[in-house]
C-alpha cells in the first residue's frame, strides 16, 4: 500500500522525515502508525480484485477483497486484505494530556470555536457523516501498556462529556464506536518502560505520575479489538486437518501473499508445497494454485481424509493441482513454454527442521531404470545444499514468472547476515521487499519479495547462476551451513 502521509497534529511525539516515509517512528515504539487522508483511499491504495467481501466468507468465490469497481473502497474491504493492521481510526483529536485531547475534540464539535487544524467545512463533513440522532454509540478506553480500573476509565470518559453524542449508548454492536487511546513509552517487546504497577500489583507513584506520550480520540472505522484475532484463529494451524513439521503459520502466509501481490485470478506456484499451507492462503485470495514437491508421501498425505486436499475442503476452496517433481531439474519436468506464473510463493527447505533433497542415486554407478518401470518409478534422492536450493529457485522464477510477477520466499539468517551482499540475486529479478523476523538470539528469517523486470535469456544461464551470490562461497555458506552454525552456537551457550 502506498500511503499518502499527513502529519499527526501532535508532531513532537514523532521523529523522521515525512517526505521519505509514511511510517512515523518513535524510540521504543514496538508498532507503527500510518496516517493518510481519507481522500487517499481511492487514489493511493492498489485496487485489484472484483469483489468487496470479507476474507473468509463461506464460498470460495467470495475470498477476494478490495473492489476495483468502487472509486473509494470501504475500510472493511481494505482491512480484509490486511494482516498486520490492528484497526483503522478516524482521528478527531490529539493532545499531550487527556485534558488537551478532550479540549481539541470539543473544539471540533463547536462551529464557533474552530480548531486551528480544521476548517468549518471539515467539521460539517464529519458531523454530517457521523451524527444521526438514531445512531447508537459507545466509548472505549485503550491504555497501552497500563492497567486502569473501570472507575479510572470512566473518569477519562467524563473528560469528553462535552461532546454530547445524541444517540443511545449501546455496549454491543453500536453504530459508532469512539476510542480514547493513552500512549506511554513501551520497549521493543511491548512492555512499559515505566510500569504503572510493580510485580506485586502495587501502584508505583512516580511512574503513575509520568505524563503520557500522547492521547488520541477518534472513531473506529474498522477493526474492533478482537476482529484480527478471530480471523487468525479461524485459519490457525491448530485447526487444520493436515499438518507437517514445516507448515507455515497462517499469519506469515497471508503476509507473503500480500508481498507477492496475489489476487483474484492469479496463477500461483509453490515448488516446495509440503502440506500446502502457503497455497491455501493463496487460494483464500482467489488464486489458481499449483504445488510441487519431491516427497510423494507428503503429497499423498496420511489417508484419503488427511491430506492437502482435506485442508482446502475444510475452507471450501478449489482443489490445487499437485505434481511430484524436483525443482532442481524443473526444465526437465516441464515443456519449454512462455512465462506462466503470476506469483511464486514458497518456503524452501533450509535444513533446520527438514533437510532439502533432490533427485540422485546414492550409488557411484547406478543402474539405468528399465523401460517397463519408468512409468511409476520414483527416483532416489540425495542431499540438496541450501545454497543450490536458492540458486535454482531464483532461476526457475526468472524463467517462469510473467513480467511484473513476483517471487516471495523465506530465507534463514543469523546475526552476521548482510542483506546487501548475502541475499541471492538475479539479473531478471528486482528486490522489492525484505522483512526480518527474529526467532532466537542468533537466528531469524527474512521474507523476501522480488519482481521480474527482464526476460530470461537461456544462453546466459551460466552467467546468471554464477552471479546469484554476490560474495560467492562466503555468502552461500551463510545459508548453506545454517544448521551447523546453529548447533555450534548452541554448544557455546552456558549450561
Amino acid at each position: 500500500v502506498d500511503c499518502g502521509v499527513e502529519e499527526l497534529p501532535n508532531k513532537d511525539v514523532f521523529i523522521g522525515d515525512s517526505s521519505k516515509s509514511c511510517v512515523r517512528l518513535m524510540p521504543r515504539r514496538p508498532f507503527s502508525i500510518l496516517t493518510f487522508p481519507m481522500s487517499a483511499l481511492g487514489t493511493k491504495f492498489r485496487l485489484d480484485d472484483e469483489d468487496d467481501n470479507e476474507l473468509g466468507t463461506t464460498t470460495a468465490t467470495q475470498h477476494q477483497t478490495i473492489s476495483s469497481k468502487k472509486s473509494v473502497p470501504s475500510i472493511a474491504s481494505i482491512l480484509s486484505r490486511c494482516t498486520l493492521v490492528r484497526s483503522v481510526i478516524e482521528l478527531w483529536a490529539t493532545g499531550k494530556t487527556m485534558d488537551d485531547c478532550a479540549q481539541d475534540a470539543t473544539s471540533l464539535m463547536s462551529s464557533s470555536s474552530p480548531s486551528s487544524s480544521r476548517t468549518k467545512a471539515d467539521r460539517e463533513i464529519l458531523l454530517k457523516r457521523n451524527f444521526k440522532p438514531e445512531q447508537s454509540w459507545k466509548m472505549t478506553v485503550h491504555t497501552l501498556g497500563s492497567r486502569y480500573t473501570r472507575e479510572e476509565q470512566n473518569e477519562m470518559r467524563l473528560k469528553f462529556s462535552a461532546l454530547t453524542f445524541p444517540g443511545p449508548v449501546k455496549m454491543e454492536n453500536p453504530s459508532n464506536e469512539f476510542i480514547i487511546i493513552r500512549e506511554i513509552e513501551l520497549d521493543q517487546t511491548g512492555s512499559p518502560v515505566y510500569p504503572r504497577h510493580g510485580l506485586n500489583k502495587v501502584l508505583i507513584p512516580e511512574n503513575d505520575a509520568r505524563p503520557p506520550l500522547a492521547v488520541y480520540f477518534g472513531r473506529i472505522l474498522g477493526g474492533a479489538r478482537n476482529w484480527r484475532g478471530g480471523r487468525m484463529e479461524k485459519y490457525s494451524l491448530k485447526n487444520r486437518v493436515y499438518l507437517g513439521p514445516t507448515s507455515m503459520d497462517s499469519e506469515l502466509s497471508l503476509i507473503m501473499t500480500n508481498l507477492a501481490q496475489v489476487k483474484n485470478t492469479s496463477f500461483c506456484f509453490d515448488p516446495f508445497v509440503g502440506t500446502g499451507s502457503i497455497l491455501l492462503t493463496c487460494a483464500l485470495r482467489g488464486a489458481y494454485c499449483l504445488g510441487t514437491d519431491i516427497d510423494i508421501r507428503v503429497l499423498r498425505g496420511r489417508s484419503s481424509d488427511e491430506n492437502i486436499y482435506s485442508n482446502f475442503r475444510q475452507y471450501d476452496l478449489p482443489r490445487p493441482d499437485l505434481v511430484r517433481s524436483d525443482n532442481a531439474i524443473y526444465s526437465r519436468h516441464y515443456r519449454g513454454h512462455k512465462p506462466l506464473y503470476d506469483a511464486i510463493v514458497t518456503d524452501p527447505p533450509y535444513g533446520i527442521r527438514a533437510g532439502a533433497r533432490k533427485s540422485g542415486s546414492r550409488l557411484e554407478n547406478p543402474r539405468p531404470v528399465e523401460e517397463e518401470h519408468r512409468y511409476d518409478h520414483i527416483a532416489q534422492t540425495k542431499p540438496y545444499a541450501v545454497s543450490d536450493v536458492m540458486s535454482d529457485l531464483l532461476d526457475v522464477a526468472a524463467r517462469t514468472l510473467v513480467m511484473g510477477g513476483r517471487l516471495c520466499y523465506v530465507i534463514p539468517s543469523m546475526t552476521d547476515f548482510d542483506e546487501q551482499v548475502d541475499l541471492p540475486r538475479h539479473e531478471c529479478l528486482k528486490l522489492v521487499h525484505v522483512c526480518y523476523q527474529p526467532l532466537q538470539m542468533e537466528l531469524g528469517r527474512r521474507i523476501v519479495a522480488m519482481e521480474k523486470i527482464a526476460d530470461y535469456n537461456e544462453s546466459k544461464r551460466s552467467d546468471y547462476m554464477s552471479k546469484v551470490w554476490v560474495n560467492g562461497p562466503e555468502s552461500a555458506d551463510k545459508v548453506a551451513k545454517i544448521r551447523d552454525r546453529l548447533l555450534e552456537a548452541a554448544k557455546k551457550k552456558p549450561g
